[in-house]
């Protein structure tokens, strides 16, 4: 009886236990039940985040830059002067695994290869069946991709967060934005040269490129090289107040998401890294100097007369439209290659190197790219009087498309040689930080300064010509557009810039640029033709590097256009020519009139007379009273004269080497004795 009690007792004990962990259990089970099921709760960010990164908020009503600012993706974006992205980074993820850890290896690669179709399952097998601790399965697969494997819940599998560089317009701007390599360090262009202030501060860089002017002169480039089937191609847009780069383009190109497999003649980009003889557009470099030097007037006139040194004759192409003896302004309309060579003996050639090297013609560019290339110049013991003949008009130097746009900017500006830029200078947040990027400085490329006031009227003193050439440029409201003063170095007078406008813009009215006029816009410019050096020396007859430098609008210069075609072929339209005049020169007409617009620059031709009367100067000046001109029997430059002046230093210096003497020689290579330029005008 008693064990009967006590069996009950334990009955009811166990019973009430049983009952206990019944509610408890239930209790557990309704708790699981809402937090899982009725009402679940977010994870913790430190339990997800090894495998999930966080999924960014993005306000749909903000910045693209905001909503592309993602917690996990380290470089910064890149985007145009507008805003347009050109370089962003992606976040991505790098799945690996550790092979000791699967069960069935087999199982795992069939699941894999379900969302990574790319994947090899044979290979992937061989590398979850090793003895290894660690195997790398996938490199930059997608968040979507990242989530779906891990959905699969497969033990050993891991994920290492990452991003990705994407150029979303492929194409645009490729030589100049350049790449990354695996580790998203910056190997080529703009990504390389400001690669420490990209992974340092996501605040974009903002460059000052403008998509839409870059699409355009690509395409009207991508359709001159392809007409004239050139085996190459380049054209630039630059501010020419401020030196920032609108556009420039470089052909053939490549699409920046495959920087890897691009060719080398690809990322070339021949703007900067190209080294070509300048040809004629070198001339408005020998017509400044001469000008600002007081060597040369507008009035002056030069041999058109070829010039024999040696086994080689200096002659041009055409001459039955012009006489032997051309005034300065003709020598640029005409494009006389003897008459400039003349011009160049004038200045001599110790001035003539000290003018390159002062315009930057002997060294890189001073832009943001890496691969900006060095100047092929002779040696000053070769500067002799073949190679300051040569050098006056565009050959015997070896200059980037990017030099040449710097000088062209330099002679209409009021003469200020400013630095070319890919930075947007309106956007001041990278002046710091860009400063000390790749060891560089500003290097003059400080804000420009902003004014309301009008530009300089530009009176040309004593050249027989004058008048306000500045005018004004409509922003479509009648408006006068605020000027901008250039900041730099001052290489021309402002007086000297002037006359050149007026000289440039004679080139495009009356010379050999009139196919380059696009109405309204008031084009002034300079062709240049100089045939291409061969492997193996000596230059290929019929095979040009074609080139146009232009500015418009030339009552107020804004922009410099420059195209170059490497070795364009005729066409019946060209009527068997391939120089610059038939196919460069119409390729910049048919960019300025496209992408005029887009900069807020709009034609005028309700005061085209009025205009183009204030830019107008005579193809022969009038001499002024007082003044004897350069000319027949007045003719410093000489060539022949100066070569026997040449044989004779060099005779009397032999001499007295032979004797031992110690007399004071001067070298080959130094500036003949001129006489002064007062002595050798005025009557």
């Amino acid at each position: 009886m008693r064990e009967r009690a006590h069996l009950e007792r334990m009955h009811v004990r166990l019973l009430a236990v049983a009952t206990g962990f019944g509610v408890l259990f239930g209790a557990v089970a309704l708790r699981l039940s809402f937090a899982t099921i009725f009402s679940p709760m977010a994870p913790e960010q430190r339990q997800i985040a090894p495998q999930v990164p966080e999924i960014p908020k993005i306000d749909p009503k903000g910045s693209l830059a905001s909503a592309l600012n993602l917690p996990q993706v380290h470089r910064a974006m890149i985007v145009d002067r507008n805003g347009q992205a050109l370089a962003v980074s992606l976040p991505v993820a790098q799945v690996y695994a550790n092979p000791r850890e699967l069960m069935d290896p087999e199982d795992v690669a069939k699941k894999l290869k379900s969302v990574l179709p790319q994947l090899d399952e044979a290979e992937t097998v061989k590398r979850l069946s090793s003895q290894k601790q660690f195997a790398y399965l996938a490199r930059n697969i997608t968040l979507q991709q990242e989530l779906a494997i891990n959905n699969f819940g497969i033990p050993g599998i891991y994920f290492e967060a990452g991003e990705r560089r994407h150029y979303p317009l492929g194409i645009v701007a490729s030589q100049i934005l350049g790449g990354v390599d695996i580790d998203d360090h910056g190997i080529a262009g703009v990504e390389r040269y400001f690669d420490k202030r990209l992974n340092s501060d996501k605040i974009p860089l903002k460059l000052s490129l403008d998509v839409r002017v870059q699409a355009v002169v690509r395409e009207e480039l991508a359709k001159a090289k392809d007409e004239f089937q050139a085996i190459g191609a380049c054209a630039i847009v630059m501010d020419v107040r401020t030196g920032e780069l609108v556009a420039m383009v470089s052909l053939p190109d490549y699409d920046a998401n495959d920087f890897a497999h691009a060719s080398p003649d690809a990322r070339f980009n021949r703007a900067v890294t190209g080294m070509y003889e300048p040809g004629s557009t070198f001339k408005l470099q020998t017509a400044a100097m001469a000008l600002q030097l007081g060597v040369a007037h507008p009035w002056d006139r030069f041999s058109s007369i070829p010039i024999r040194v040696g086994r080689f004759t200096i002659a041009d192409m055409k001459s039955d439209h012009f006489t032997p003896w051309l005034t300065l302004t003709e020598v640029m309309a005409y494009s006389s290659n003897p008459a400039a060579a003349h011009m160049a003996l004038d200045v001599g050639g110790a001035r003539q190197r000290d003018w390159l090297r002062n315009m930057g013609f002997f060294a890189p560019v001073p832009v943001e790219l890496p691969e900006a290339g060095r100047p092929i110049v002779p040696a000053q013991r070769n500067w002799g009087i073949s190679t300051v003949m040569t050098v006056g008009f565009g050959h015997g130097v070896a200059e980037p498309p990017l030099a040449i746009v710097r000088g062209t900017a330099a002679t209409v500006n009021g003469g200020v040689l400013v630095k070319p830029t890919l930075l947007d200078r309106d956007d001041p947040s990278d002046e710091a930080s860009t400063a000390a990027e790749a060891g560089t400085g500003n290097g003059g490329a400080s804000l420009m300064r902003v004014s309301d006031e009008g530009s300089d009227a530009g009176q040309v003193a004593g050249a027989g010509v004058s008048g306000d050439v500045s005018g004004g440029i409509s922003d479509g409201a009648g408006e006068t557009a605020r000027v901008v003063t250039p900041e730099g170095t001052q290489v021309l007078s402002p007086e000297t810039s002037a006359l050149l406008r007026r000289i440039l813009r004679l080139d495009v009215t009356l010379g050999t640029g009139k196919t380059a006029e696009s109405p309204g816009y008031f084009v002034g410019g300079k062709t240049g033709t100089a045939e291409k050096i061969g492997p193996h020396g000596g230059y290929l007859k019929h095979v040009n590097i074609a080139a146009f430098t232009s500015i418009f609008p030339m009552n107020n210069p804004r922009y410099a256009v420059y195209v170059m075609l490497d070795s364009p072929k005729a066409t019946p339209a060209t009527h068997g020519w391939t120089t610059a005049a038939w196919n460069a020169a119409p390729t910049v007409s048919k960019i300025i009139t496209r992408i005029g617009p887009m900069l807020q620059i709009f034609p005028d031709t309700e005061h085209a007379a009025q205009i183009d009367a204030s830019l107008a100067i005579p193809l022969r000046p009038a001499v002024p009273r007082g003044y004897r001109p350069l000319g027949p029997g007045n003719d410093p430059g000489d060539p022949h004269r100066l070569v026997e002046e040449e044989k004779q230093q060099k005779k009397r210096a032999a001499e007295a080497a032979r004797e031992g003497g110690r007399a004071a020689v001067m070298p080959a290579s130094a500036e003949l004795p001129l006489r002064k330029p007062d002595a050798v005008r005025r009557g």
